[in-house]
């Protein structure tokens, strides 16, 4: 049965058989394969399809059949391609090119000519038919063209609209869904007074409306958070609104492929903003996975390369900026289909080329010159951090950013066509290894500076240590030196007492003579010590203070109290 449809659009129209009952025909044969829902009888029924619309071109339920067997087999680009003049966007979209195209004289003649000329003028003209017409006809005729005006734009916009948020427009799908729920919920309305209670309600408007409803509530949320991040974001708030957007990003439902790419973008320039270099340059790589063409991200990847003084990566991508800007230049359009939304202005394209060809030529320059990497700024610390600080960035950044799971958002995002995954999941992998490289260069570099800076303050500190101790090894050597001379002195003090005694006991009644108060004039022979140091002075006037007695003295002169002897001191001051 599917091979004699296949075949069907090629057969030779038989005579009796006008165009319109073969379109209808054939539309009847996709209807019929369109209820099965399998992928093989839905391929027959678009082949069928265009049969029919090669008949009759503006055949609006072939037109409508067709629409459904795209969004059916996911082809979600081809029902934007088919109905993009519906998409909102695009109609308020102004694309200026910086160079029209030439236009002929004959054109412009044509253009111009307002006014008809002399002969054709005095050309008779054909005489005008009246033809009575009934009112009560005319307003039938313009119910019923209401009516399918009504039919035509509520399919269009409920289909449209499901491709649209496949797809990640979130605002063109809310306006397109919104608007064909309302249309549809009247054309219910107009037709459920000629319905009886069998046919009140079918199953096919039953199913649609619920996944209507489903997106609609899923595309309100998405846009609900995207817009509390965006306001927190113009705020100054980065944080809260990385959060904001990282709550779209690490959901468990799937998210459209362009939403997400655009999310990505929005939360690099939220981490670019806080300083988070790294962080950014991951969502830029990300998105950039997701869209390879992606003017923006391209961008912004180029500015963090530049900040942290990375030259050679930001010229590549300053390089690529420029293919797709001279690309666009040529085509006249911007890469990708005509309804993808742009936040780039046509007439912008130019000025911006040339200004992109004059920082390439300046970041060549800087190639060519000895230059370091800012490390400091790409790990995200300030330069004379502790080795503590770097190894709990490096490790949070090294956690957050392997390459064996760069490829694990590619999970929570909705691909439009399957076979993008596995250009998208090497594509992240690769630029992941390359900033995982760039990390381990910067940890191993700043290690080795702390390192380098903690061996030269050691070295100071034991130099310093030596000097201080130069001093103490002076100060232990006096009190050696004091020892000598106690002990030298000592032994003089106790020859001199040996030799006579008398001499001791005149002093010593010269002192009493003194002490009781007698006129006579009393002359002490005590010795004048001169030192250099305190410790000496004391030293030696304990010993002489003391008197150092001789044991044949003692047992002479016992019983009498030994007096000290007066000691005159004399020394430099300390």
């Amino acid at each position: 049965m599917t091979k004699a449809f296949i075949v069907a659009p090629h057969m030779k129209k038989q005579w009796w058989l006008t165009d319109k009952k073969l379109a209808e025909k054939h539309l009847s044969n996709a209807r019929a394969l369109l209820g099965s829902q399998e992928p093989t009888e839905i391929y027959s029924a678009l082949n069928l399809l265009d049969a029919a619309l090669d008949l009759c071109p503006r055949w609006e339920k072939a037109l409508e059949l067709k629409a459904r067997a795209f969004l059916y087999l996911r082809k979600f680009r081809d029902v934007a391609n088919m109905l993009q003049e519906y998409i909102p966007s695009l109609r308020f979209r102004e694309i200026v090119p910086s160079e029209s195209p030439p236009v002929s004289k004959e054109m412009s003649r044509d253009q111009v000519r307002l006014l008809p000329n002399y002969e054709e003028s005095s050309r008779p003209r054909a005489s005008v038919i009246l033809k009575c017409f009934s009112v009560s006809k005319l307003k039938k005729k313009l119910l019923a063209g209401l009516s399918r005006r009504c039919e035509r734009e509520e399919w269009r916009y409920l289909v449209l609209g499901q491709a649209c948020c496949h797809l990640g427009m979130m605002e063109d799908a809310l306006v397109l869904l919104q608007s064909g729920k309302r249309v549809a919920s009247a054309a219910f309305r107009r037709e459920s007074t000629s319905r009886n209670d069998d046919s009140f309600c079918s199953e096919n408007s039953a199913s649609e409306s619920e996944i209507v409803s489903h997106l609609l509530g899923n595309i309100k949320l998405l846009l609900r958070r995207k817009s509390a991040a965006v306001a927190a974001l113009d705020a100054g708030l980065y944080l809260e609104s990385v959060r904001h957007f990282s709550k779209i990003l690490d959901g468990r439902r799937g998210t459209p492929q362009g939403f997400i790419s655009e999310c990505y973008m929005w939360r690099a320039t939220a981490y670019q903003s806080a300083g988070r270099v790294t962080d950014s340059i991951a969502d830029c790589n990300r998105a950039l996975a997701l869209d390879p063409v992606c003017i923006e991200a391209l961008t912004t990847r180029a500015t963090l390369f530049e900040t942290a003084r990375c030259f050679s990566e930001s010229l590549q991508d300053l390089e690529h900026l420029r293919l797709l800007y001279e690309s666009t230049l040529r085509q006249q359009k911007f890469p990708g289909p005509v309804w993808k939304p742009q936040k780039l202005n046509f007439r912008d394209i130019h000025g911006n080329l040339q200004f992109l060809n004059s920082k390439i030529l300046t970041m060549k320059q800087r190639l060519s010159s000895p230059f370091t990497i800012d490390y400091y700024t790409l790990i995200g610390l300030r330069r004379g951090c502790t080795r503590a600080d770097v190894e709990r960035a490096h490790l949070l950044l090294c956690l957050r950013h392997r390459p064996d799971k760069a490829s694990h958002f590619v999970d929570r995002c909705e691909f439009v066509d399957e076979r993008d995954i596995d250009a998208v999941k090497d594509q992240a992998r690769l630029s992941a290894l390359m900033l995982y490289r760039l990390l381990q260069k910067a940890y191993t570099y700043i290690m080795t500076s702390i390192m380098e800076e903690e061996a030269e303050k050691q070295k100071q500190l034991r130099v310093s240590e030596l000097k201080c101790e130069e001093p103490d090894r002076q100060g232990a050597r006096e009190p050696e030196q004091c020892l000598q001379v106690r002990g030298e002195l000592s032994i003089d003090v106790k020859v001199d007492f040996k030799k006579s005694d008398c001499c001791i006991e005149s002093e010593a009644s010269n002192m009493r003579a003194k002490s009781s108060g007698s006129d006579k004039n009393v002359v002490n022979d005590t010795s004048v010590f001169q030192a250099v140091s305190c410790r000496d002075l004391v030293a030696v006037g304990t010993m002489l203070s003391h008197g150092f007695p001789s044991e044949s003295w003692m047992n002479a002169h016992q019983g009498h109290a030994i007096m000290p002897l007066p000691v005159t001191y004399e020394a430099l001051s300390c």
